[in-house]
C-alpha cells in the first residue's frame, strides 16, 4: 500500500539535517609540524601523519628522514611504511644503507610494509648490518617477499648469533615458505 499523499496534493518539505561536525583536515597543519623548532612536535607530527595514511604527507615525511635527530627520522620511515606510497622506496633505501641505527631499524621495518622488490638486495645486505636491531627487522621485512634468493637470505640469517634475529629470520623463512607452498600449483607440470 502506498504512502498516503501529503494535505494539498504537495510533498512535504525535507527535515534540514542536523549540522554534521565539519570535519577538519588535519594533514597540513601536521605538514607544517614537521618543521617545528621542537623535537617532540615533530615526531608525534610524523607519528600522526603515519596514521592519516594520507599520501599528501608522503614528500615532507621523506625530508623528514633527513631531520638530524632520531626520534623524528626513524618516525618519519615508520610513517612512510604505513602509508605504503611507493615514492618512499629509494629514499628508505638510501636510509637503510646511511642512516643511524634507528633510522636503519625504521626503514627496513618500512620497506617490508611497503612491499616493493626494489627492497629485496638493500633488505638482504641489512643483514649484514652491525646492529642486531636493524638485522632483525631487515629479515622480518624480507618475510614479506617471495623468492630463492630471499629463501637464502634468510636461511642465512636464521644462524645470526643474535637469537632474537634468529627468531625474527625463522618466522620470516616460515612465511616465506607458506607463501611459495600456496602460489605453487597443486599438480606440477608433467607430473600426473
Amino acid at each position: 500500500m502506498a504512502d498516503p499523499e501529503p494535505p494539498h496534493g504537495q510533498a512535504e518539505p525535507a527535515k534540514p539535517k542536523e549540522p554534521e561536525e565539519a570535519k577538519v583536515d588535519e594533514v597540513p597543519y601536521l605538514i607544517d609540524l614537521l618543521v617545528h623548532p621542537e623535537l617532540n612536535v615533530r615526531w608525534r607530527a610524523a607519528e600522526a601523519l603515519g596514521e592519516t595514511r594520507d599520501p599528501r604527507a608522503v614528500g615532507p615525511l621523506i625530508a623528514a628522514l633527513r631531520d638530524p635527530y632520531q626520534d623524528v627520522s626513524w618516525m618519519a620511515a615508520e610513517a612512510l611504511g604505513k602509508i605504503r606510497d611507493p615514492a618512499a622506496v629509494e629514499p628508505l633505501i638510501a636510509a637503510l644503507r646511511e642512516g643511524e641505527k634507528w633510522l636503519r631499524q625504521g626503514a627496513a621495518w618500512a620497506l617490508g610494509k611497503i612491499g616493493d622488490p626494489r627492497a629485496v638486495e638493500p633488505l638482504i645486505a641489512a643483514l649484514k648490518d652491525p646492529k642486531a636491531d636493524v638485522r632483525k627487522n631487515a629479515a622480518w621485512a624480507l618475510g614479506q617477499f617471495t623468492g630463492d634468493r630471499v629463501l637464502a637470505a634468510l636461511s642465512e640469517a636464521a644462524g645470526d648469533p643474535n637469537p632474537a634475529v634468529q627468531r625474527a629470520a625463522q618466522q620470516a623463512l616460515d612465511a616465506v615458505k607458506r607463501k611459495e607452498a600456496a602460489k605453487a600449483p597443486e599438480n606440477p607440470p608433467g607430473k600426473t
